[in-house]
């Protein structure tokens, strides 16, 4: 029925947290797959951390060399063997009683291509940080899904299973390193629904180190969730396309400055908040984005 497929890369701080969710509530072997995608990760021995949690109940897999994210996901894709994959990232966890769920709403909604579940925020130290509004009171078939989630990414890997026949169908992730996932989503939900519930089953880990890479530094993030955002404008209606394309830039300009802010406050890092301002500006323009610039500016420059 189940696999349970997790990508790992130098995630050694949290792995160990991520297998023991999915291990408090694991099926019989017969009846979920569990099985780390290691890419070469030179933090730990993965290897070993998994055969001392696990005690053989998880597989491992480790990749001949690094072969990035997306080559990594694939390869979680290719290599699993249940009706449901459930892709979980290695710092992400999941709590008791989420597969029995996610695997009743898909019993309950046969037509559903992908299940999914309310989902809160947590740091590195697992204290609650956000909770985002729920997208439906009540766990059924999402009305509207695609140009909801058209307008801004609504899921998270850690909250989401996806039958393995329509990976197959679709394909696996591509095209650029972040926002890959929401590009997923809508490409299944253009096609078909998904199922709901707004119970918690899920926490999806926020840090510091997500932020501090190269990606950010240079805006390449908010190039990559453009070239997403205009992806996903072609899955759409034509008389919807600009409207919600101009929707999702507004709100990543405005994500971009609050990324720019923590760049700046934790990492002094002038060159990524600069850029994460520049692109955001490019993105959409008004006079409260405007002031913000300016305030940004001025702490860089006062060093505040």
């Amino acid at each position: 029925m189940w696999s349970v497929m997790i990508p790992v890369y130098n995630a050694g701080s949290f792995l160990k947290e991520t297998l023991e969710s999915v291990l408090t509530q694991a099926e019989a072997e017969s009846n979920m797959q569990i099985e780390v995608v290691d890419d070469c990760s030179t933090d730990i021995d993965v290897q070993s951390l998994v055969a001392q949690i696990a005690s053989g109940r998880i597989s491992y897999f480790r990749q001949s060399h690094n072969v990035g994210s997306l080559r990594n996901f694939e390869t979680c894709i290719n290599r699993a063997t249940g009706r449901y994959i459930h892709l979980l990232h290695s710092d992400d966890v999941v709590h008791p009683g989420f597969y029995k769920k996610l695997g009743y709403l898909f019993a309950q909604y046969p037509a559903a291509a992908a299940a999914f579940c309310h989902y809160q925020y947590i740091d590195e130290h697992g204290n609650i940080v956000l909770t985002p509004e729920r997208e439906a009171t009540e766990e059924g078939i999402l009305k509207n899904w695609l140009l909801r989630l058209a307008e801004r990414q609504r899921v998270q890997y850690v909250a989401i299973a996806v039958k393995r026949e329509v990976y197959e169908e679709l394909g696996a992730f591509y095209g650029v390193h972040y926002g890959e996932d929401w590009e997923m989503w809508a490409r299944i939900a253009a096609k078909y629904p998904f199922a709901y519930t707004p119970a918690i089953y899920a926490s999806y880990r926020r840090h510091y180190n997500s932020i501090s890479g190269q990606s950010f530094t240079t805006a390449q993030n908010l190039k990559d969730l453009q070239f997403v955002m205009n992806q996903i404008s072609h899955y759409l209606p034509a008389n919807e396309q600009q409207r919600t394309l101009q929707k999702a830039k507004k709100f990543y300009a405005y994500y971009a400055f609050r990324t720019a802010g923590s760049l700046w406050k934790r990492f002094k890092d002038r060159r990524g908040a600069m850029a994460q301002m520049r692109e955001a500006w490019r993105m959409h323009q008004d006079i409260p984005i405007a002031w913000m610039t300016l305030k940004m500016i001025g702490k860089i420059i006062f060093n505040r």
